[in-house]
């Protein structure tokens, strides 16, 4: 339950312009087990609430790191 909750705080956060809240909160919840399950590449994408936070590079930074890794050659 309380990765969900981690989930509503960034996205609340951005949608009413606490950038740094939703931020620190995001990067947080990315960070935490289980957190990928909540807040992953795709629903990132394809949810409208980040649109405040798009375009910085914190948020972007975010994004980055959970895009899939090319296996070692």
């Amino acid at each position: 339950m309380a990765v969900r909750c981690m989930s509503i705080s960034p996205l609340s956060a951005a949608w009413v312009g606490e950038k740094d809240t939703a931020l620190q909160y995001l990067a947080a919840n990315v960070q935490s087990p289980g957190g990928h399950f909540v807040t992953d590449l795709r629903r990132i994408k394809a949810i409208s609430f980040w649109d405040p936070l798009r375009g910085d590079p914190r948020f972007e930074k975010i994004v980055a790191s959970l895009a899939p890794k090319e296996p070692p050659k």
